[in-house]
């Protein structure tokens, strides 16, 4: 993922050209290409006219809905008072021809906006390259990853995979940041890809193995069992994981260490968990205040969205940051 600071009108063509490369590396074809350069430009625009600038995400996803572009514009401006009425095409408060939003919803295959008056407003963009139809979609994941700032590689690494019968997710937090953080996620990615249909603690205990000679990672490993009703987690070291479901707010226990050096202790806690239900996972560039309670409305939206919100208003901006986010609705 990549992230573009918009401040002024000159960083908007930067965001089109960024968004439309990225496309292009995607296998987007040239009339989508172009679908994606509008709708860079436009968001793009919006946080300089109505967001007081603000911040550019642009990445890409692969999930039982499909594959293709995604990207973020977050801002901490005014907000929107009205959400339908902007979408309107002709509809401006900036003295435009107020096409702009309304240029968005035509081009994308998913679109998600949550505002809050003098807070700021969250918008998610999907364009979707290879749209999948079939079967509903009963786990929904979105994720925001990003290294701390000037590095080229993250040290955070995650995964979400999915099977008839749930789901398991993982984030891994490579100690520090940078080149040898991002070899010690990689080598937790690399072992959970081979054992993901395992239990959270066997998983954990092959990869403090497979981290012995990297610097470590905190790790935090979760298992859903659509049948049980049940969250199976194991946590080592600072990887802050949440349920929500229904009023219930469940914080999952991690216990202290780091996987590949100093883990003594390798035990899980299963955890309830009735769909529809919510489940956030974040690495320790992620701040521990945030609530949803202080966004009404957010924990029905996209998870890529919430995701979005919770990276704007609470990144620590001194290390890697890693949110990843899955919504369980059931069948």
């Amino acid at each position: 993922m990549e992230v573009i600071l918009i401040a002024d009108s000159s960083q908007v063509g930067e965001a089109r050209r960024h968004a439309m490369a990225l496309a292009k590396r995607l296998g987007f074809g040239e009339t989508a290409v172009g679908q994606v350069g509008i709708v860079a430009t436009e968001l793009a625009a919006n946080l300089i006219k109505h967001g007081l600038g603000g911040e550019f995400l642009l990445g890409s996803y692969e999930d039982e809905t499909g594959s293709g572009f995604e990207c973020l514009a977050l801002d901490k401006g005014p907000g929107m008072v009205n959400i339908d009425r902007c979408l309107e095409d002709g509809f401006s408060t900036s003295g435009t021809s107020g096409t702009g939003l309304g240029a968005v919803v035509r081009q994308s295959h998913v679109l998600d906006i949550f505002t809050q008056p003098k807070k700021g407003t969250a918008i998610l963009v999907r364009i979707s390259r290879e749209p999948k139809r079939g079967d509903p979609v009963m786990a929904v994941s979105g994720v925001v990853s990003l290294p701390y700032p000037q590095e080229t590689v993250c040290g955070d690494g995650h995964r979400l995979a999915r099977s008839a019968g749930g789901f398991s997710m993982m984030i891994a937090d490579g100690l520090g940041h940078g080149i040898f953080a991002a070899e010690a996620s990689n080598a937790a990615v690399e072992a959970f890809d081979r054992l993901a249909d395992r239990t959270p603690t066997e998983i954990a205990q092959t990869m403090h193995v497979a981290l012995r000679k990297t610097r470590g990672a905190a790790v935090g490993i979760a298992r859903y069992d659509r049948d049980l009703r049940t969250v199976n987690f194991i946590g080592i070291g600072n990887i802050a994981s949440v349920i929500f479901d229904g009023g219930v707010v469940r914080r999952m226990v991690s216990h202290n260490g780091t996987i590949g050096h100093t883990a003594h202790k390798f035990q899980s806690f299963v955890y309830p968990a009735i769909a529809p239900f919510l489940m956030i996972m974040a690495s320790d560039g992620l701040g521990t205040a945030w609530t949803l309670d202080a966004y009404p409305g957010l924990r029905s939206r996209h998870p890529s969205l919430i995701a979005g919100v919770l990276y704007r208003d609470f990144r620590r901006g001194r290390d890697d940051v890693t949110v990843l986010v899955v919504r369980e609705d059931g069948p």
